[in-house]
């Protein structure tokens, strides 16, 4: 077991969210309880009059000694904190954390859990300080073009290496560029975090060492969106880093949506139709912002502001074109061997469909304009592979040159 600070807040966080759960499943097997004597009693089963109150009684007292065990946990470990050595050795809890964000981010935050991911620009995955000192100590080699690329739900910046490859520094060295990643809580709605990378940017160029002549964005996933997100609000704010950006290569980007989450939508919209199994709806919704807006391709606070965001209530996004004066590139993926293979249609990358990738719609306000030139699609390809594939970095370089 480690036995560091940090390790020892990751341990807090996870014993601040332990007992969330726990109330939470609490509530969800009252209302279950509940409801479950209401049922036997409309179908002639006489219960004891101090029945559902006795229930009411036990969960409560569930939820209050669930209240003190955390409060315990949390200051047996907060005295022990100053007593805590180095850094945590485990080789996973990047990952973990990057998980536990993309599925639980909006709560952690709202709790103001530690475990919460903070938006952060990084090398090596070593946070940097966006102050100009700082940043020429950390980036010696910082040059005038910068590259930065955006991990995706679920995922952390650390997660572009693989096989002693990594698109980002191998771009940098071919083409000149300086390498930065972006690590984020991807669990946030992408509007929000769109707000902040916008803000981001906006201190990098103005703390970078060196006159930021340009800068090039490469988007994974949902890190594509977030992309679009920040130079909505860029563009709003008339942000002086926006003139700087030439390009944004989205890569399996969910333009318009992912099935998957479609999918989650519909499993509460049909548990919500019983009394009985409504308390299981619930379940279905601790999915994150982050996720829920992967649903249509939500990128703005228009587009999930003025509703429920786990009702079924269909695309209600307003369209968001791509940023003027920027060269955009739609990169997709088929698990199919060619053009028009089922797979295409109905599994695209194994998460994204190609025409959401790509940008295609039936409705011309938000289909996206990928000239075909700036398009390419990958076959026998899935969502992951392209963090790896050399086919995907030759495209990449192509491109970028």
């Amino acid at each position: 077991m480690s036995n560091s600070p940090r390790a020892s807040s990751d341990l807090q966080g996870a014993s601040r969210l332990a007992v969330s759960a726990i109330i939470g499943v609490a509530d969800i097997l009252e209302h279950f309880h509940l409801n479950l004597m209401l049922l036997a009693e409309r179908n002639g089963l006489q219960l004891h009059d101090s029945l559902p109150g006795a229930t009411r009684l036990g969960y409560r007292l569930l939820r209050k000694v669930t209240h003190a065990v955390g409060l315990g946990v949390d200051g047996v470990l907060g005295r022990l904190q100053p007593l805590l050595g180095e850094g945590s050795r485990w080789l996973g809890r990047e990952t973990a954390l990057a998980v536990l964000n993309g599925v639980l981010g909006d709560y952690l935050q709202a709790k103001h859990n530690p475990l919460a991911i903070s938006m952060q620009l990084r090398r090596a995955g070593q946070a940097l300080t966006l102050q100009r000192e700082a940043l020429a100590a950390a980036v010696p080699d910082a040059g005038g073009r910068v590259l930065l690329l955006i991990h995706g739900l679920c995922m952390n910046d650390l997660q572009w290496s693989s096989e002693q490859h990594n698109h980002g520094t191998a771009l940098a060295a071919e083409l000149g560029y300086t390498p930065l990643f972006l690590h984020y809580n991807s669990g946030l709605h992408i509007s929000i975090n769109g707000r902040c990378l916008s803000e981001l940017l906006q201190a990098l160029q103005q703390q970078w060492p060196v006159p930021l002549e340009e800068l090039v964005i490469i988007g994974h996933s949902m890190g594509g969106l977030l992309a679009r997100s920040a130079c909505h609000y860029a563009q709003l704010s008339q942000a002086s880093w926006l003139p700087r950006l030439s390009r944004l290569v989205c890569i399996a980007s969910p333009h318009h949506g992912a099935p998957l989450e479609r999918g989650g939508n519909w499993f509460h919209v049909i548990t919500d139709v019983s009394a009985l199994t409504r308390p299981f709806s619930q379940l279905g919704k601790i999915r994150s912002a982050g996720i829920t807006d992967l649903r249509y391709g939500n990128i703005i606070d228009e587009d999930w502001g003025e509703h429920d965001r786990f009702a079924h209530v269909g695309d209600q996004r307003h369209p968001v074109p791509l940023p003027d004066g920027v060269a955009c590139y739609a990169m997709a993926a088929t698990t199919g061997k060619r053009v028009g293979d089922l797979s295409d249609r109905l599994i695209g990358d194994g998460l994204v469909l190609l025409a959401s990738a790509l940008g295609q719609h039936d409705d011309p306000a938000f289909c996206l304009d990928f000239p075909p030139e700036r398009q390419w699609t990958g076959y026998e390809l899935n969502h992951i592979e392209m963090l790896q594939r050399q086919d995907v970095y030759q495209q990449l370089l192509s491109w970028l040159r």
